[in-house]
């Protein structure tokens, strides 16, 4: 997406291993640049999680975390995903095996109705809270919103990234349009 303080990039992967298998893959990479190129400004998430379905899309999950804001990690939590053609929720509590006890709670939810046999409308509401629990601070929070129009697997909209960073909640928000491809 293209905003008017900086352009952000995102891929998600959610896929089983097989057809009917328990296990899953869920990836998460997003990267903010600001448009005056100061790299210390620049942010990071990449998530790498692999999943196992206890049943009506509860699981367990086990990976890894990097962000630009508390590093690399280990994680492990629960989670839920629901997905069918119009809805798609993701919710996951990540555990993180780090120094500074981190707890996440990221949520990913989609709706995509069809308006006639060609188009659809398209909606998005992403989230993440990181807190410390050893340090009882805040690490990072932030709530994405898109809305636009999809034809077939093309998606076109607009865009609001609102960020709090630290334990001062430094307050960061970023306005645009959005394209998005999606893979079958």
């Amino acid at each position: 997406f293209a905003g008017n303080k900086e352009i952000y990039y995102q891929m998600v992967i959610k896929r089983p291993f097989a057809p009917e298998s328990k296990f899953s893959i869920f990836g998460l990479a997003t990267y903010s640049a600001n448009y005056e190129n100061e790299v210390s400004e620049n942010r990071a998430i990449i998530i790498n999680q692999i999943s196992y379905d206890l049943g009506k899309g509860f699981g367990v999950m086990s990976g890894i975390d990097y962000n630009s804001f508390s590093g690399f990690a280990p994680i492990i939590g629960p989670q839920h995903n629901f997905a069918n053609k119009k809805i798609l929720a993701v919710t996951v509590v990540s555990f993180f095996l780090n120094e500074s006890s981190d707890l996440k709670l990221f949520g990913l939810y989609e709706f995509k109705p069809q308006i006639n046999e060609n188009i659809g409308f398209y909606s998005r509401l992403q989230f993440i809270y990181n807190q410390s629990l050893k340090e009882n601070k805040h690490n990072v929070s932030y709530i994405y919103l898109r809305a636009g129009l999809k034809k077939k697997s093309f998606i076109f909209g607009l865009a609001a990234n609102v960020d709090w960073s630290g334990p001062h909640k430094e307050f960061f928000e970023n306005y645009g349009g959005f394209v998005r491809w999606e893979f079958e």
